[in-house]
């Protein structure tokens, strides 16, 4: 049975701030196959790569609150995320190339059309998935050969239309309800299992017994060992 791809979480966000240009270096350095990261768009347009709709570390009481969306991309340079800046999805892009598959979530209004154009355009190792399936049907209608799937936080009943709906290929399942019988429901169709966020070994081994087909962990160097890679 094939090991699952290693796949780290905002980059390698168990050894450097998550989503920074250092944590996606460290994925690289550390052996990951892919990483994963989250997709805002500014109000001007750029594509920004942060966790939370609303930044973080906010340099003036002026800012303080404002959510990306309503924020440009020069009101967001002295932002930081855990004292690193907040990089633009072109700058994470430039440091990867296609070295690894870039995994994007799309977060926020406005972010699938965007997002699917540059990941098209430059890069050929892309996918990516929301918990707003809209989103992923959007992504499908514009990049259709982009890779695409869903975000799950509780036991889908019917996995294989979750993903059909929206013609997708992988089902992101949050790790305590992954079992056999969805694995093999999602293979049967044709389809993949990546489960998140997996950051025990006891867990890793387990998925990897079931033949997920990707793990989505903090600890990179951790799964290398534990799946003997």
């Amino acid at each position: 049975m094939p090991t699952p791809e290693i796949i780290a979480h905002r980059g390698a966000s168990g050894d450097r701030p998550e989503n920074s240009l250092a944590a996606f270096r460290r994925a690289l350095e550390l052996g990951a196959d892919g990483i994963e990261l989250d997709v805002h768009r500014t109000c001007d347009g750029v594509l920004i790569v942060h966790h939370d709709p609303v930044p973080r570390q906010s340099p003036s009481t002026a800012l303080q609150g404002r959510a990306i969306t309503d924020l440009s991309r020069d009101e967001l340079r002295p932002f930081r995320a855990f004292g690193e800046p907040i990089p633009t999805l072109e700058d994470v892009l430039a440091v990867v190339g296609d070295q690894l598959v870039v995994y994007c979530e799309l977060k926020g209004a406005g972010t699938a059309a965007p997002a699917c154009a540059l990941l098209a355009s430059v890069h050929t190792r892309a996918a990516v998935h929301s918990f707003d399936h809209r989103m992923v049907a959007e992504a499908r209608d514009r990049a259709p050969s982009l890779a695409r799937g869903v975000l799950e936080t509780s036991y889908h009943l019917d996995p294989v239309h979750a993903l059909s709906s929206v013609a997708g290929r992988d089902l992101w399942q949050y790790v305590e309800f992954v079992d056999q019988t969805l694995v093999d429901a999602v293979h049967a169709a044709g389809g993949r299992v990546i489960a998140w966020t997996v950051n025990s070994a006891d867990d890793m081994q387990r998925l990897a017994d079931m033949g997920v087909d990707g793990i989505c962990t903090n600890h990179v160097a951790l799964a290398r060992t534990t799946l003997g890679r």
